[in-house]
Formats: C-alpha cells, structure tokens, sequence
C-alpha cells in the first residue's frame, strides 16, 4: 500500500513495467497487427491475464478506430476455486487493478474494458467472432488454460491469431498440456513459436508463415528453423540479439528524477561515540599510579614541553 510519505513511481517507458514480455514476442506483436493492419483485417483485440499491464500496454496501440479491446484478470478479486486461489496468492499478491490501470493511463487516454473477474466470464463479455487478436497470459492450471484456448477460439475471427503464453516452462506444464492438445484435438494450428510463446490460428496458418518467414530470415538477429510433427509445419524463432519495436514513451518521461533522500547525518553521534586516543587512556592511568610528587612534576613541566614541541617561526 502507498503511504503519504511515499511518492508512487510512475513509469516513464514501457520497461519500467515489471512483467515478462520478450523482445522477440514484441517484434511478433508488432509485425502481425501491422500485417493485420495493411491487409485490411478488423476486430476487436482480447487479453487474458494483465499483470502489471506491460503486454496489454502495448497492444493497446494496435487498437484502430471502431475497435473494442477488453482485458480479463481477477486482479484482487477472489478465485474461482482453491487451486487458482492459492496460484494467485503466490504469483499476483501484488497485483492489484488500481495499479494496472494507473500503469494504463500512463501510455494510453483511454482505458480498455476491464473485466474483473475469472477467465471464464470472456465466454459471456466477449462476442463470438468478433477478435482479430487474442492473448491469454492467465491461469498455469490445466483446467483454466483448456477453458481460456476455448473462450478464444469462441472469440475470434475465422483467421484471428492467439498468442498464448508460458506454453513450454518447466513450471508451466499444464500449459503445455493444454496447448498441444488443442494443436492435436481442437484445431488450433501453430504459426509460430518463441521461448516463451505459441502463435497460432483456426485458420489457414500458410500465407501469414510464409511471410513470416521471409522477414525473419531478412534479420541478422533472429534465428530461424522449421520443423514439422504430426502434420504441422512449426516456424521456430530465437533471438539473436533482437531489438525491441520503438514504443513512446509514457506521458511521465519527461518527469523530473525523484530525488533520493540525503542520508541521515550521522556527525553528531559520531563525536559523541569518538573514543580517546589510545595514548589518553595510557597517560591518565599511569598519572593515577605514579606517586604523588611525581605526578605533581610531570603536570608542572607539561607546559613547557607543548612550548618546546612548537616549530621555531
């Protein structure tokens, strides 16, 4: 929770975001909604599973006039049952729909639609056949991701894209499961894939994979290969240093710095903890054990040793 004494950090670019969304998935967004853009393909854009907002940022400026946009997380809100609860409590704590929509408007005049609650409310907020595209990012269960790959084959046009997320991690695999099996039972056909992303459509995948491989063999920083499995020809992309797509800045950038605070002054307690000189403490316990007359010489003669020691002018 923000305090009054704390000032809120409010993002200047887009990587001030916390969230996971390669460079090359930025590419990939960026070249299919252009390409979707000059082939004259309209629709409404779909995202499920916000975060921080860093992904939904950024394909917010695909959107086009007409368009609608709609995202989809639970936010703080309570999970539809024990395994979600208890996924959301470990990897969202943070995540709060005040800050993603803070996040938002730093980039954009407009929020999205917002819809707060399980994934499974996209069947019902979203019309059927209205997206160009979808990208799912939510839930790691098995039983959400099969249901969201559903509710965005629902949702999108007959050659709409989806792009969903986290289909090979380790700690993601009813992800995977779920992935392949639309790729083998449900008619998902894959474009292509990244690290961390599975691109793929209902539709006819060849002319935007051919295309798709012909910019990506023109970059020096984005490897290529193609593999086919079970009837499926799989583009697979890696960068190679790849850069991201230019995005503006959010309206913050030109903000000022936030000065850090000066650290506390910390003189006076020194001068109060200094510790004598070594050679005091010396000098004061053998004064205390000489005998009398001979302190009473040595404190009589200290003046003129402090007279002598001084350099001649």
């Amino acid at each position: 929770m923000t305090t009054a004494h704390h000032a809120v950090q409010r993002p200047r670019h887009l990587n001030d975001i916390p969230g996971w969304f390669p460079l090359l998935d930025q590419v990939l967004f960026d070249w299919l909604l252009n390409r979707q853009k000059t082939t004259g393909v309209r629709g409404d854009l779909l995202e499920v599973g916000v975060y921080m907002g860093k992904s939904a940022i950024f394909l917010g400026r695909y959107l086009q006039e007409g368009e609608r946009y709609t995202v989809c997380d639970l936010f703080e809100g309570d999970a539809p049952d024990d395994a979600n609860r208890a996924e959301s409590t470990k990897s969202y704590a943070a995540l709060t729909r005040q800050a993603f929509e803070a996040n938002y408007l730093s980039f954009h005049d407009e929020l999205p639609r917002v819809v707060q609650g399980p994934s499974s409310l996209v069947t019902d907020e979203v019309e059927r056949g209205s997206c160009r595209f979808a990208h799912i990012d939510g839930s790691h269960l098995y039983e959400h991701v099969h249901g969201d790959i559903g509710a965005a084959r629902d949702a999108l046009l007959p050659d709409g894209i989806v792009a969903l997320d986290d289909f090979r991690s380790e700690h993601t695999p009813g992800v995977s499961v779920a992935v392949w099996e639309a790729v083998l039972n449900r008619g998902l056909r894959p474009i292509c894939l990244t690290t961390q992303k599975l691109y793929g459509t209902w539709g006819d995948p060849e002319p935007v994979q051919q295309e798709l491989l012909a910019m990506a063999q023109g970059r020096s920083d984005c490897g290529v290969s193609v593999q086919h499995a079970a009837g499926h020809c799989l583009v697979r992309l890696k960068s190679k240093g790849v850069k991201a797509p230019d995005f503006p800045s959010s309206r913050y950038a030109e903000e000022p710095e936030p000065i850090a605070p000066l650290p506390a002054d910390k003189s006076v307690a020194t001068t109060k903890e200094t510790k004598p000189a070594p050679h005091r403490h010396a000098h004061r316990l053998a004064t205390d054990l000489l005998p009398p007359l001979l302190t009473r010489a040595i404190r009589k003669a200290r003046p003129a040793n402090r007279h002598a020691a001084k350099p001649h002018s």
